[in-house]
């Protein structure tokens, strides 16, 4: 009886022992639709994901030179013809004229590029402000 309550025993540790560590398998077909679900965020939404960064000069001959970076914070999404709406202030914050200009440079996940404008911008001008209107926003890396 000994023999067999032993051998009952060790057959159940060993079955309790199953490694069982609670590892989950990697689900590809849930990676991809995640995957998707975010590329048409970020495609959907580029103001979200592009920061534009900005400096003014004035330049010898009185115009306002607007240097500046475009920096995609994206995951996924590249960035293309990228189009700003520049507000020209004065000191006390009064909106003196707007233009609009647009970048055409392919931006890659996670890159930054440089732009470089000049405007004749309205007499008494102080400060200019830039925002991102619209952009092409692309999933595929081919650019």
């Amino acid at each position: 009886m000994k023999p067999l309550f032993a051998c009952a025993l060790l057959a159940l540790t060993l079955l309790a022992c199953k490694n069982n560590t609670g590892e989950k398998k990697f689900d590809n077909a849930s990676y991809e639709t995640v995957k998707e679900s975010l590329a048409e965020k970020e495609k959907k939404n580029p103001a979200r994901f592009l920061v534009v960064n900005n400096r003014e000069r004035k330049n010898l001959i009185g115009q306002t030179v607007v240097i500046g970076t475009l920096t995609n914070k994206a995951s996924i999404c590249w960035y293309r013809d990228v189009e700003l709406k520049l507000s020209f202030y004065s000191k006390t914050g009064v909106k003196l004229d707007e233009g609009l200009e647009t970048v055409y440079e392919n931006i890659a996940p996670g890159k930054s590029v440089k732009f470089k404008t000049k405007y004749f911008a309205p007499k008494g001008t102080d400060s200019v402000a830039i925002i991102i209107t619209k952009a092409t926003g692309d999933t595929t890396a081919a650019h």
